[in-house]
């Protein structure tokens, strides 16, 4: 086995320290030695803000300092279009092989909503899946549709047992509860509220300078 990265994407609009201590948390547990940070281009989502050459930069600063290689992938921005969560774990394993494990990070909001996602059983053919839990989440849960809970479940094992294997098994993080909404927190910037927004200091020096998230 040749190394275990950690996946973290989002379209950090802009990034908060939510986002950071989901990706430092799961470093941690499963022994990462890179966490690759993939700022996107959803095509779940509404129109973004902040340009995605500012999205990239925001991550790279908020994500300094991280106990592991910290690479901010741009592969989805530079495809300039909506991309499918799969395309980019597929082009990760072309270029990465076939030995390494890649552990896809996601909160519990995005695995109630995983069998709308394009192609998504075959993101365990790519990758490991692993979610952080917020307080009263569980599998069996009405928010969790049953295909999706059925087909978590029987992956399921210990965060440390992940990197022993390339892709295929799931893991929860349930000691990790953030509950940050980056729409929350553009509403707050806009009302002038920088000092409320739980956003890094240098994320907040870099929105400052480019006049984001203002009226």
């Amino acid at each position: 086995m040749s190394g275990c990265i950690a996946l973290l994407g989002g379209s950090f609009d802009p990034v908060h320290n939510g986002h950071v201590a989901l990706g430092r948390r799961f470093v941690e547990l499963l022994g990462a030695t890179e966490l690759r940070v993939i700022p996107t281009v959803p095509w779940q989502k509404a129109a973004l803000v902040a340009s995605p050459a500012q999205r990239a930069d925001m991550a790279e600063l908020a994500f300094t300092g991280l106990p592991c290689r910290v690479v901010i992938d741009r592969q989805e921005i530079e495809r300039g279009k909506a991309t499918y969560t799969v395309e980019t774990l597929r082009a990760l394993r072309a270029a990465l092989g076939d030995d390494v494990a890649l552990c896809f990070l996601m909160g519990a909001d995005q695995l109630q909503r995983l069998d709308t996602w394009h192609a998504w059983r075959d993101l365990f053919s790519l990758a490991h899946l692993c979610v952080a839990a917020r307080p009263g989440f569980a599998l069996d849960g009405p928010d969790i549709p049953p295909e999706v809970a059925n087909e978590f479940a029987a992956r399921l094992c210990a965060p440390q047992q992940l990197c022993l294997q390339p892709a295929g098994r799931t893991c929860v993080a349930p000691d990790l509860a953030v509950d940050v909404s980056s729409t929350r927190i553009r509403a707050a910037l806009q009302g002038g509220h920088e000092a409320d927004s739980p956003i890094p200091r240098v994320v907040l020096d870099y929105i400052e300078q480019h006049h984001l998230y203002k009226k």
